[in-house]
């Protein structure tokens, strides 16, 4: 791996950027894009770091990418640097010769994550390192934790709506995965869902939401959901359900009920409509010892996103744990 260095980020001053270059595959060349706010008014973008500190690298989800700047002032009122990667063929990261969102095998991304927590605790010398995952990103960071190089690197996990089972009836999560299991080893790229979602539609400004992001890097109809992809995904869920044992404590994140992504649903702004929160609570404790589970009223899908006063909860949650557990308090 090796590392451009830092340059103005998309998100604007005082937003930096750097490109880690990764392995290629057999589509060509492979970069992750690691994000952070600047710091002071320091020649260098990012200087190293006073001994002691700590650092939260936020993950993001499916058909997503980095835009919750407000994100980096909740984790400085705590002492904390914020820094965000979009994975390989995501947002930034996104090339033209990638199919947007893709991957075989979601350890392909324990790469990506090295790959940041390098820069991070060797370059930058952060001597304590949250990860923090959002949807298809909790997946990812609590899987990576489980293995070697995550257990040597990351201190605590905080898990905003991780998407641990599929949201389908028993039929589907179960019988259909296993058709899937053949499917999408023969057919990868095979088309099984597409079309827009509603949720995502209504977080933007331009659909009567609170948010401002690049629709080209999250656009509201999201990205096709394909074969080999889900494939990659369903076997990370069986994964997680034969129990990963972390030793690091784990916080998980979210809303109190479930809803239907469809625009007749009224309580859209209120639930979390792309997963069934009861799923995430059931498979919470198969994550390792310390696992402690918060669910938020009226909190949507990415509980950072929220209107108030279920954002507010949400944040509320993470300090109160960051405090107990770390003793990061404001």
């Amino acid at each position: 791996m090796s590392a451009t260095p830092w340059f103005p980020d998309v998100l604007g001053d005082p937003w930096v950027a750097r490109t880690l270059e990764l392995r290629p595959d057999e589509r060509g060349p492979v970069v992750a894009t690691l994000v952070t706010r600047r710091r002071g008014d320091d020649a260098a973008p990012v200087p190293p770091v006073p001994a002691g500190r700590t650092a939260v690298l936020y993950v993001h989800g499916f058909a997503d990418y980095f835009f919750q700047a407000h994100l980096a002032q909740e984790w400085a009122d705590h002492g904390v640097d914020l820094y965000a990667i979009d994975l390989r063929a995501y947002g930034r990261s996104l090339r033209d010769h990638q199919t947007p969102n893709y991957c075989d095998d979601l350890r392909e991304y324990g790469e990506d994550l090295a790959a940041a927590t390098a820069v991070l605790r060797d370059e930058l010398g952060y001597s304590r390192l949250l990860l923090m995952g959002h949807s298809t990103g909790g997946l990812l960071v609590s899987l990576w934790a489980h293995s070697a190089t995550g257990r040597a690197t990351v201190d605590g996990l905080v898990l905003n709506s991780p998407w641990f089972d599929l949201n389908r009836p028993w039929f589907d999560r179960v019988v259909s995965t296993a058709v899937l299991d053949v499917v999408g080893r023969r057919a990868r790229y095979v088309v099984l869902q597409s079309g827009p979602s509603e949720y995502s539609r209504t977080l933007h400004r331009e659909g009567g939401g609170e948010w401002e992001y690049d629709l080209a890097l999250k656009p509201p109809e999201g990205f096709g959901v394909l074969a080999g992809w889900l494939r990659a995904i369903r076997a990370g869920h069986a994964r997680l359900a034969a129990g990963l044992d972390l030793d690091c404590p784990v916080l998980v994140c979210c809303s109190t009920r479930s809803g239907v992504n469809r625009p007749d649903n009224p309580d859209l702004g209120r639930v979390d409509a792309v997963l069934d929160v009861r799923h995430i609570v059931a498979r919470a404790p198969a994550l390792g010892r310390d696992v402690t589970v918060v669910q938020v009223e009226d909190g949507i899908h990415d509980l950072a996103l929220s209107a108030e006063p279920a954002r507010s909860a949400y944040f509320r949650a993470v300090s109160d744990w960051v405090g107990e557990r770390f003793g990061l308090t404001r």
